[in-house]
């Protein structure tokens, strides 16, 4: 196993992101599935991906030409593509982080992070973070996302990074209780 973290450069690699997020969408998986081993929310399609793509490179993990993992970059001007994120995205006007508003940082939230199942437990979930720090700390300054809290396995992940819960909040519109979440990239 020979992983190299890396910015999606075909048609294909999107292709292989958009089968991995089908194999872990939460309404494709068991409930043991979804507790033991997490679960992804948000559905892309190849148009929305290859578009953030061509915004902000989309950050992979491969093993030889098969993609294992993936942690997509998610714009501001693209709240709207995704329905499932525009109540955090409305709300971050008015969430802190650190004594200062988080509209008020230049940030980016992240659209989605996955490691295929075989590939779990070494070590590319936090590569993938790691990548993001190098390649995005010079144009922006924080991270944000919202993690279902019910998704133990991804909120102990990504406070292991160094994510820190900032707010708490259910959405009525997907029934869900989130964690909003920040990364400082600065190393």
């Amino acid at each position: 196993m020979s992983i190299v973290f890396t910015t999606i450069s075909s048609a294909e690699e999107i292709t292989q992101v958009l089968t991995l997020q089908q194999e872990n969408l939460r309404k494709n998986i068991s409930e043991e599935t979804a507790d033991n081993q997490g679960f992804v929310t948000v559905v892309h399609n190849f148009d929305l991906l290859n578009r953030m793509n061509t915004a902000i490179p989309q950050i992979i993990a491969k093993d030889g030409d098969q993609v294992v993992g993936y942690a997509l970059v998610m714009p501001e001007s693209f709240k709207n593509d995704v329905p499932v994120l525009m109540a955090m995205f409305d709300m971050l006007g008015a969430l802190e982080y650190q004594g200062k508003l988080v509209k008020d940082y230049r940030y980016y939230v992240m659209g989605q992070v996955c490691v295929s199942e075989a590939y779990r437990g070494k070590g590319i979930f936090d590569g993938l973070y790691k990548t993001h720090q190098n390649l995005l700390s010079s144009q922006f300054d924080i991270c944000v996302t919202e993690i279902a809290k019910r998704n133990t396995r991804s909120l102990s992940a990504h406070k292991r990074v160094g994510f820190e819960i900032i707010h708490e909040y259910f959405d009525t519109t997907y029934p869900e209780l989130w964690e909003v979440v920040v990364l400082p990239l600065a190393s």
